[in-house]
């Protein structure tokens, strides 16, 4: 069993008929369109379509009439990790990076990634500071460039010692 990884959630009702209002947290409708179950075979998509304000609208088969739609707000559409496709050379989904325990190249501890954000640029990873500073920031940002962040695998993140200063 691999850890599930969302790809979406209901945000509400659209109609009267069934469908639901999705917020994307992938690379848009192309990218939910490759599954057609979600959260281990409990929701079946139907019919899914971009809504033409960076969300989507979608119907499953568990769901026919506005109030089982409204049932279903809040609920996260999530697939196993193992069902997503491959990644090239220097790729990652942020949940294989989450939670992760970060090291500098220097062997020492500095925490574990708490978020990824991307402001523009490029992905910024956040950092909790562990242990926690009494005084000062607990958390950090390291941008997610060859300099800063040096490797990562399942078991850790490295970045370089100079990006882990206070």
């Amino acid at each position: 069993m691999t850890k599930p990884v969302t790809l979406a959630a209901i945000a509400g009702a659209h109609g009267v008929a069934g469908e639901v209002r999705l917020k994307l947290f992938g690379e848009g409708v192309t990218a939910l369109k490759r599954h057609k179950s979600f959260n281990d075979g409990a929701l079946t998509l139907v019919k899914l379509r971009e809504d033409g304000k960076g969300g989507a609208v979608a119907r499953f088969a568990e769901c026919a009439s506005r109030a089982d739609a409204e049932r279903l707000r809040g609920t996260t559409l999530t697939v196993p990790r193992d069902a997503l496709p491959p990644l090239e050379e220097g790729e990652f989904y942020h949940t294989d990076l989450l939670g992760l325990p970060v090291v500098t190249d220097a062997g020492e501890t500095v925490g574990t990634v708490l978020s990824i954000e991307n402001f523009g640029a490029t992905d910024i990873i956040e950092i909790t500071r562990e242990p926690a500073p009494e005084k000062g920031p607990k958390t950090f940002m390291v941008p997610m460039i060859p300099a800063a962040v040096l490797e990562w695998n399942a078991e850790r993140l490295v970045i370089a010692a100079a990006f882990a200063q206070d």
